[in-house]
């Protein structure tokens, strides 16, 4: 899940559309906000992001995580979607953090986002997997027995499953923070660190390389350009649609553009890109055989988790021997194992409305409260946000109706609509729920290759007409059809 804390209500992003390099910022400058932040506007987004209102899918956590999963009768408003598989929601939390590369913005802090410079230029470049490299970050890497510039790694206790390695604290020890939030985010880095692994073997015996920095430089660059290509032609595609995507790599960015270097518009980090907190299931099942050979099934998160060292839930931060993730749950491998994602709506699973005192310490209904939809929702009062509708017609798109929008018409809300919720029901009333609409798809896209096109070490800078070249699960497919699932049998955890 991205990130969930509330900013300073006195901080705002400068109303220009470019800002400063590395620094949040406005594609829509123009436009005014969806409304004034007067107490009345705020209990109107309290009482529709509250627990039990009309964005709670209602879900029954008195049952077990497992009964969640099996009986539908239980989730019925967390429809499956049969674009996108479980997975994908955590590849998008992977995706945010990369691209946001910033560890003071934990799930556990609030951060003015103005006031840091996101630490570099937001790319996706792997800075949360590779931090600074083995010269600036070397407790990150094996630094002994000329091992090319490989990631440590550790047991969880169970047989060829491994964990992030850990002080003795079990604090992570990974270039930023968040990616050990909890147990699928950690595995997926567990992923990619023995993905790197596996590539630096690819350049010494295949390349033949053998000074230690230019196999390390060598690897790190085809792990890049294969995980950005995965981004574009497989999470990009899926998540957007091919048509907007061959547009805006056809015909080019309208929307999202900057003076010197890319930025993070508030309009994708604080209301498109939270579409997948409309995704979250309220439990999920790790893997196959780690509750002494029955399956590990687990809440997200838990209020009270029973066991700190080995908590029931997902909640990273741990190491226990049924602590590791059966990736065929969570990405299609053919198998009959994989589970769908939910739908992109505007419904979040029950647990989201509760969220625990770890995230949200000193919960307050008003200033600080514990449902992530009224967080999600405040927001756009902080950021000075434009309505869904303002954006669709700033970008010549069809405006969703008020009929659309009906239930936000008791809080005045169905011709101004939050840019959050605009998104998700656009996705719900357009697109069945499988993918985003024709706004959240165009401004997810023009970031997302925008950023691309801004980083001179990408793939899409340097040489367009690349393609990944590593092996695909099926030896007849052509490196195009490089996917997540490629990527995680290639790094040996499928």
């Amino acid at each position: 899940m991205p990130r969930h804390g509330v900013y300073p209500r006195d901080i705002v992003p400068p109303r220009s559309k470019y800002s400063d390099a590395g620094r949040f910022g406005r594609m829509f400058g123009e436009l005014p906000p969806f409304a004034a932040d007067t107490p009345d506007v705020r209990a109107a987004l309290i009482e529709i992001g509250k627990v039990g209102g009309i964005m709670d899918a209602k879900d029954n956590l008195t049952k077990t995580p497992a009964e969640l999963i099996t009986n539908p009768a239980l989730s019925v408003k967390n429809s499956d979607n049969p674009n996108l598989t479980a997975g994908f929601t955590f590849l998008g939390q992977f995706l945010d953090h990369d691209m946001t590369f910033d560890p003071t913005s934990s799930l556990e802090r609030q951060v003015d986002p103005e006031q840091i410079a996101n630490f570099r230029t937001p790319s996706f470049g792997l800075d949360n997997v590779y931090g600074a490299g083995p010269g600036g970050s070397p407790h990150l890497y094996d630094t002994q027995g000329g091992k090319g510039g490989k990631f440590l790694l550790e047991p969880t206790g169970a047989a060829d499953k491994f964990d992030l390695p850990r002080n003795s604290q079990n604090v992570a020890l990974i270039a930023d923070p968040r990616d050990d939030e909890n147990l699928i985010i950690g595995q997926l880095q567990v992923a990619f660190l023995k993905f790197h692994n596996r590539v630096v073997d690819y350049v010494k015996t295949k390349i033949k390389l053998t000074v230690s920095d230019e196999i390390f430089a060598e690897a790190q660059r085809i792990v890049r350009w294969h995980y950005q290509w995965m981004i574009v032609h497989e999470f990009l595609r899926k998540t957007c649609g091919d048509a907007v995507v061959d547009d805006v790599l056809t015909n080019g960015r309208k929307y999202y553009s900057w003076h010197n270097e890319p930025y993070i518009p508030v309009e994708f980090s604080v209301a498109a890109y939270r579409f997948g907190h409309s995704q979250v299931r309220p439990s999920y099942r790790a893997n196959f055989t780690g509750d002494g050979g029955n399956p590990f099934f687990g809440m997200i998160f838990t209020a009270t988790p029973s066991d700190p060292d080995d908590p029931d839930d997902l909640s990273g931060g741990c190491r226990a021997p049924r602590r590791f993730i059966d990736w065929p749950t969570f990405f299609d491998f053919s198998d009959g194992n994989v589970k769908p994602n939910k739908k992109i709506d505007t419904t979040l699973s029950t647990s989201l409305f509760r969220l625990p005192g770890s995230v949200v310490p000193n919960p307050d209904p008003k200033t600080n409260p514990a449902s992530l939809a009224q967080r999600n929702l405040l927001r756009h009062l902080t950021f000075s946000l434009p309505s869904g509708q303002r954006v669709a017609r700033a970008m010549k798109l069809p405006e969703l109706s008020k009929g659309d929008l009906a239930d936000l018409k008791p809080h005045g809300f169905d011709d101004r609509t939050p840019l959050w919720f605009y998104i998700l029901r656009e996705a719900q009333v357009t697109q069945n729920g499988e993918r985003l609409g024709p706004v959240g798809a165009r401004i997810v896209t023009e970031v997302f290759l925008g950023l691309l096109q801004g980083d001179k070490g990408s793939y899409l800078s340097q040489d367009p007409e690349w393609q990944p070249f590593l092996p695909t699960v099926d030896a007849s497919k052509k490196g195009d059809d490089f996917t997540m699932v490629d990527l995680l049998r290639y790094a040996e955890v499928a």
